[in-house]
């Protein structure tokens, strides 16, 4: 299966009924067996894992991810990608085209609120969703990588603070 047909897939299969959590990352993964709504990934899931953490309180069990994902749909959390192929570094002047897409794909979607992942994302598509009356926040959230975990989860944490209840796994420690 093409790797653009089997991101598609995965995400449809989590797609919620009603989005009330819109993440928008930057770009799939370069390489082709990573992405946020593949099951099985056992090693450089950042961004689920944070996002996971971040909603929940609790680190996600790898074992598990499939009711992770499931909870997240359950919830209204759906992400998808200002740039919906694979990208090796993007700038600002590579995203700044797809913008126009991006605010298309996120009205179809309807959703209670958006939050923008990395600062470049947010640098290009803010002023435009928002400009398109869509309830963006603005909160300048870094990719949770490199360093940048702990203030990915406090970005995140204050931009989507009351904003969807997730429902954490049974059998799963809280994380204090």
């Amino acid at each position: 299966m093409h790797p653009t047909t089997a991101r598609r897939k995965a995400a449809e299969k989590y797609k919620p009924a009603k989005v009330k959590l819109l993440i928008v990352a930057e770009a799939p993964p370069c390489t082709p067996d990573r992405y946020f709504y593949f099951e099985r990934m056992d090693m450089h899931d950042w961004l689920f894992r944070y996002v996971w953490e971040g909603l929940t309180g609790e680190k996600p069990d790898r074992t598990r991810k499939a009711e992770h994902l499931a909870a997240l749909r359950d919830a209204g959390v759906f992400l998808i990608d200002l740039h919906e192929d694979p990208i090796s570094g993007p700038t600002a002047s590579d995203l700044k085209p797809c913008v126009p897409g991006l605010v298309t794909r996120c009205a179809s979607h309807r959703p209670g609120a958006v939050v923008l992942i990395k600062s470049v994302v947010h640098d290009v598509a803010f002023e435009a969703l928002r400009a398109a009356g869509l309830p963006v926040v603005d909160e300048r959230i870094p990719f949770p990588a490199s360093g940048q975990q702990k203030k990915f989860l406090e970005a995140f944490r204050s931009a989507t603070e009351g904003l969807v209840r997730v429902r954490p796994l049974a059998g799963v420690a809280l994380v204090k």
